[in-house]
């Protein structure tokens, strides 16, 4: 089925197990196999996972992250969208009030940019309706990380660095006091803990979530916002619950990849590989540039349409299904010069800072999961007796009262993260993603293409050099791109940049495959290189 002859330069290779966890850190994927090991399925793996990441991974993600969720129950897929809506009082005016006649977005770090978080409200409904063990079993390793300590690795440790030298952050409620003990970000290597976070776990866990949605926590988080002129309120926070919503997907190769429907930009990547099956791919090689070059213009079509109409669904002008139509991809597919770059704009359909991790068990159970505080760090707010980080998801709304995503009270905003699963004749393949604001569905893209249309194997995949879309003709490509792909590309008038930071620039993905039956074939899997992670299993 695959080529496991990796031509790329990488520590790693493919993980073969009945039961697996691949997360971007270790010690998460660790506290998701001990819970398989004690008797818990793949949803109580992926949940120890993201809560352990919190703590071991905090310039990406924390308690007060939103998250997304596709998984396989072993029957059937379902979606989750614990993505955080507006406070009651966010308006238009409210922001103009505070920032200005001219201002465009709200702002992107501080209370004005949080939203209700969604990532607690995402691991409790995912226990309570799939889960084996107590909630409080599950969150133990996250909570023993955050009092014990844990060794900061590299990659993290860079990005923390980065953050530290940001007076946006730094001057912001709490973050020094969380993450700079020192007067500096841990250097690697150093401990660093979280007691306020194992605090706040431990009171998520006796309540079934109810202290970040009205109790305890909910208080200390409104108080905070008043004291700090915010304007989230309790009220909000016991208003929020997750929606569980139908994946959408679009066919490719003999295979079907699925994504939560907007208000995510899961259809970027789906609308892509619609353009994208009118041409042979598999004929032009993986790495070539003629097959790089048609890809980039179909992601460059997709965004092009995604930044115009996806906002919240009920807001949208046009539904997910009017932008999937295979007439109306066809008719952007036709705009592709496969010898020219261009720039394009969105076209005319019909009207009407992340983690990623993933679990599968031997009993067929699969687990695509993904949370983030957005840029980084979030807002940069902390409630450092609760270990609570922020998010900083209300900067992604519009302040134009006729844009699709223009902020209004209890609204979703415009969301990056996005989970990815892929079924064949109706059955689970792959529960996947790849990190990385909008090189996510690039990610996905990339890699999907070179699995079904190459047969390279998910560690190879994730492995090769990426390019990303920047704006117009310009693109970031990975350093280690073949220099005739590169070349190809300026032939053809991309305006590149080589890029040496992978982990920025991107993405990282984490990759579950299913062999066969679980039980006896098992799963191979794969973990970005460009990350601190790992795929582990037995």
């Amino acid at each position: 089925m695959f080529d496991y002859a990796n031509p790329y330069l990488t520590p790693r290779l493919p993980v073969f197990a009945r039961n697996v966890v691949a997360t971007s850190h270790p010690l998460a994927a660790q506290a998701g196999l001990r819970m398989l090991a004690a008797g818990g399925n793949a949803v109580d793996a992926a949940v120890a996972a993201a809560a352990a990441m919190t703590v071991l991974e905090p310039c990406s993600n924390g308690l007060g992250s939103d998250a997304f969720c596709i998984l396989w129950d072993g029957t059937r897929l379902h979606g989750l969208n614990a993505s955080g809506r507006a406070p009651a009082a966010w308006t238009p005016d409210y922001f103009k009030a505070r920032y200005g006649a001219d201002a465009t977005t709200p702002p992107r770090r501080g209370w004005d940019s949080v939203t209700v978080p969604g990532a607690v409200s995402a691991w409790v409904a995912l226990s309570q309706r799939f889960g084996r063990l107590p909630l409080s079993r599950v969150l133990a390793p996250a909570v023993n990380i955050a009092e014990r300590g844990y060794a900061v690795p590299v990659v993290v440790q860079q990005k923390w660095q980065a953050a530290a030298a940001l007076p946006e952050l730094t001057s912001q409620p709490g973050f020094a006091a969380t993450f700079l003990p020192q007067g500096r970000a841990p250097n690697v290597g150093e401990r660093f803990a979280m007691p306020g976070a194992a605090r706040a776990l431990r009171a998520i866990a006796d309540t079934g979530g109810q202290a970040l949605y009205g109790g305890e926590i909910a208080q200390a988080l409104a108080a905070a916002a008043r004291e700090g002129g915010g304007a989230l309120t309790v009220q909000d926070l016991a208003a929020y619950a997750p929606q569980w919503v139908e994946p959408v997907g679009q066919d490719y190769r003999g295979h079907r990849l699925h994504q939560i429907p907007p208000n995510g930009q899961g259809l970027a990547a789906l609308m892509a590989l619609g353009m994208l099956q009118r041409f042979d791919l598999r004929a032009l090689g993986a790495d070539s540039a003629e097959g790089h070059h048609l890809q980039i213009e179909a992601m460059k079509l997709a965004f092009a349409d995604v930044y115009r109409f996806v906002a919240e669904a009920d807001c949208m002008e046009c539904t997910a299904e009017h932008l999937l139509d295979p007439a109306y991809l066809a008719e952007r597919s036709r705009l592709i010069d496969p010898a020219r770059a261009q720039d394009f704009g969105a076209g005319h359909p019909m009207r009407g800072g992340t983690i990623y991790l993933t679990a599968a068990d031997e009993q067929g159970m699969m687990v695509s999961f993904i949370q983030s505080n957005y840029l980084g760090f979030g807002s940069g707010v902390v409630l450092p007796q609760w270990g609570l980080s922020l998010q900083n998801r209300g900067h992604a709304f519009s302040l134009d009262e006729a844009s699709p995503n223009a902020v209004a009270p209890g609204k979703r905003p415009f969301h990056t993260i996005i989970p990815g699963f892929l079924t064949r004749d109706g059955q689970p393949v792959m529960s996947f993603g790849v990190m990385g604001a909008n090189m996510q569905p690039q990610g996905q893209l990339q890699t999907l293409v070179r699995m079904l249309d190459h047969g390279q194997n998910p560690q190879t995949a994730c492995d090769a050099p990426r390019w990303r879309i920047f704006s117009g003709l310009s693109l970031n490509i990975e350093s280690s791109m073949p220099m005739g792909t590169v070349q190809g590309l300026v032939a053809r008038g991309h305006r590149i940049e080589l890029i040496e930071d992978s982990y920025q620039d991107f993405g990282a993905g984490q990759f579950i495959w299913r062999l066969g039956d679980p039980s006896v074939d098992g799963y191979v899997a794969a973990s970005d290189t460009r990350r601190d992670g790992a795929a582990v299993g037995y």
